[in-house]
């Protein structure tokens, strides 16, 4: 027996296909966005810490009172706003489970959500499969900035949700105040939600630095964002994030997360409080770090024929690869793991509709030497 399927239209992912690809032919892996780097000592030396002193039971339900606590902290530090760690923050397995449960709770049968494409392939899924319908918003290179007029044209009746993610994957584009100001000022009269993905908070080069929904007194009371340990710390395996909204918008999310994972792994919530309280000069040296491996490589790509975008924030690149070949982005993309020794992302998968752009997108969190041989590879073509 075959089950009808509630997403019929999707198989493996992209980046499961592509990193695939790139071990079959050995190439260098700027797909998947995963550092090829490992993450703080101490954040190790802590988990081991915790392990050994027995804490490796359930969590609650919420996250441990320490992560919870450390969270609120480093939010005050960063935005001026202290959330209510009991009411406020909870701890999700991943940013991924964190909107999954987010549009759950919020979305109902026949509502509509609107996001602006190209948009993260976890998105779409999630609104499907609660019943809603995604609404796509393109955004055209290379500013890739909203259309404020067609989005409020956009706005219906049925439209319950509003998706935003700054800095953004996979354009490397950052949202500033003004763009907060223009989405308020659209759904102001609506009863509209907010579900702010800022896993990449930290990863940001403007001068104004990161723009987020906690910093809009009016949105903040109806958004919930969310964010992610595993890009701030470089530690993508440990798949721990947070969410933090008001408290009726928390109980909604909660209700959804108690039944989806529960908790999250007890040691690691640990370690990473004790990391948020030790070292708060990590995250807020990581825009210079990134900025110096987003520099180098596009030095490295600097005597080759593609065309290198502007990266904002995130930890990826976007090229022009229209004077190299003519093929499609999927196309290309293979073809550049194949030929070149080089795995890239089409950006065209981020999308739902015709992406008549020659576009991909590669990852720059890795070694220098990582990066350096790439560039050389890439400057081959």
């Amino acid at each position: 027996m075959h089950p009808d399927s509630k997403l019929p239209d999707l198989g493996t992912t992209i980046f499961t296909r592509m990193s695939a690809l790139a071990t079959e032919h050995g190439a260098i892996n700027l797909s998947q966005g995963f550092p090829d780097f490992d993450g703080p000592a101490l954040l190790k030396e802590r988990l081991n810490h915790h392990v050994a002193s027995g804490a490796n039971q359930y969590a609650p339900m919420a996250g441990t009172p320490a992560l919870r606590r450390a969270i609120a902290a480093k939010t005050r530090l960063q935005h001026g706003l202290e959330p209510d760690p009991e009411q406020e923050i909870t701890i999700t397995a991943g940013a991924t489970e964190a909107l999954y449960a987010a549009i759950t709770a919020l979305v109902r049968p026949g509502d509509e959500v609107v996001c602006f494409d190209p948009s993260y392939d976890s998105y779409a899924p999630a609104v499907t499969l609660a019943g809603g319908r995604l609404v796509r918003l393109p955004l055209g290179p290379p500013e890739f900035r909203p259309d404020w007029a067609q989005f409020r044209a956009s706005l219906s009746p049925r439209t319950r949700l509003v998706i935003v993610n700054t800095p953004h994957n996979p354009t490397a584009t950052v949202w500033q105040a003004d763009d907060f100001n223009q989405l308020w000022q659209a759904i102001a009269d609506h009863p509209v939600f907010v579900l702010s993905d800022e896993v990449y908070e930290h990863i940001c080069f403007t001068p104004a630095g990161h723009g987020s929904v906690l910093h809009h007194p009016r949105l903040r009371e109806r958004a919930i964002a969310v964010s992610s340990f595993g890009k701030t710390y470089h530690m993508t395996g440990w798949k721990v994030g947070y969410a933090i909204a008001p408290p009726a918008l928390t109980e909604e999310l909660r209700k959804v997360h108690q039944y989806l994972t529960f908790s999250v792994n007890t040691p690691a919530q640990l370690a990473l409080a004790d990391m948020l309280e030790a070292h708060p000069e990590h995250w807020r040296q990581l825009p210079d770090f990134y900025r110096a491996k987003r520099d180098r490589f596009a030095r490295a790509l600097a005597g080759s024929r593609f065309k290198v975008l502007p990266s904002l924030g995130t930890y990826f690149l976007l090229v022009d690869y229209g004077a190299v070949s003519e093929l499609d982005d999927v196309a290309f993309a293979r073809w550049l793991t194949e030929h070149a020794g080089v795995a890239a992302i089409p950006l065209s998968v981020f999308c739902a509709g015709p992406f008549p752009h020659q576009l991909v997108r590669l990852c720059f969190a890795k070694q220098d030497a990582t990066l350096d041989e790439a560039g050389a590879r890439l400057c081959r073509l």
